[in-house]
């Protein structure tokens, strides 16, 4: 591509901060950005980053399809919530429109396997468009390409371990609250655990509907399967939650989480498979105390064994780059709902993201 990518910022929150930065260090530009929030619109964005003022005002989701057929973009960046539920009008606007999209929603990495409903109404609006919707962001490396790199390098694998901690503090408040940061146990039980205290069919009839809440593990082992070639036979997930013997102040849900209460959640998915190889991967989102910080430990259980440990990794930070590194990605990939296992390795983009535009 001989000019530089266009790109809209859809949801201006914590996370667009590096997004639109990135976008902008990459030889890229921003030309719209929408969000719901009336405190942000009709701001410049340069405010919203921290720098100068850019030119392009935030508009409002009514205002968005305008802007949006006025600005043409190549590819819209969405940072708002976790689910697919919550981020279809978002990736449908998109889709009806031809505009690439890639998200964060980390339900997004591999939907197929937690809400075939959605996935397949987007990818086959963005098919008779031609344009590539995709979800990418810390996954895509963290809990995906380094473990199946790492399973290149293996020769027998009998089990894949995998556990990853973050702070929900760090995301926004939908992200801390789908993690049940906040409530009380029992409450916790009730709107969060019970959820999986379900038969494997009565599962899958969820997962048709569109109704099944996974964890982000869900869609990570699905990536994984697909990624290594795995035929998934079965797969479970239990979500356990978090407490602290102390209060704690939770800046993005506004208060203090009780001695006891929920500070969030463990989800542990179990995938089996035919080829006999067992993924257990275990994601632990909450309000971190001060002792607690982010790590990522994987485990390849086979000939030989190899354990990975990355101890405080930039979440965010590596969050947003992945997804801006991913731009070229999508741009090049085929049209549909195409998750980035599919899409090849990500690597760093050295040149402007234009110049890696077939």
């Amino acid at each position: 591509m001989d000019r530089k990518i266009k790109v809209i910022q859809y949801g201006t929150g914590k996370m667009s901060v590096y997004t639109m930065r990135y976008v902008y260090e990459k030889g890229a530009e921003i030309v719209g950005a929408i969000d719901v929030n009336p405190a942000v619109i009709g701001k410049d964005i340069g405010e919203i980053m921290g720098t100068e003022n850019k030119g392009v005002k935030v508009v409002s989701i009514e205002e968005a399809e305008n802007m949006i057929k006025e600005t043409k973009p190549d590819i819209a960046i969405v940072t708002t919530m976790s689910l697919m539920s919550d981020v279809e009008d978002a990736l449908m606007l998109c889709a009806k429109l031809g505009v690439n999209a890639i998200t964060t929603c980390e339900e997004a990495f591999y939907p197929m396997n937690s809400n075939p409903k959605i996935t397949n109404r987007i990818d086959e609006m963005a098919k008779q468009t031609g344009c590539t919707i995709t979800g990418s962001g810390y996954q895509d490396i963290y809990w995906g390409q380094l473990i199946s790199s790492i399973a290149g390098s293996t020769q027998t694998i009998k089990k894949i371990k995998g556990s990853s901690s973050y702070n929900v503090e760090d995301y926004g408040i939908a992200l801390a609250q789908a993690h049940g940061a906040g409530l009380t146990l029992e409450e916790f039980d009730k709107q969060v655990a019970s959820v999986d205290r379900i038969s494997d069919e009565e599962r899958q009839v969820m997962i048709q509907k569109g109704e099944y809440l996974p964890s982000y593990m869900w869609n990570v082992n699905g990536w994984l399967c697909d990624k290594l070639g795995l035929t998934v036979t079965s797969q479970t997930q239990k979500t356990v939650p978090q407490t602290h013997t102390e209060d704690i102040y939770s800046t993005t849900l506004g208060m203090t989480v009780k001695a006891g209460d929920a500070t969030g959640m463990s989800a542990v998915v179990t995938t089996q498979t035919e080829e006999g190889i067992t993924i257990e991967s275990e994601c632990i989102g909450k309000v971190y105390a001060k002792e607690d910080f982010d790590k990522n430990e994987w485990t390849v259980i086979g000939e030989p064994e190899t354990t990975l440990v990355i101890n405080r990794p930039a979440t965010v930070e590596l969050t947003c780059a992945s997804v801006v590194n991913r731009i070229p990605d999508v741009l090049n990939a085929k049209s549909g709902y195409v998750p980035t296992e599919e899409m090849g390795d990500l690597y760093y983009k050295v040149k402007p993201l234009n110049e890696y535009v077939r």
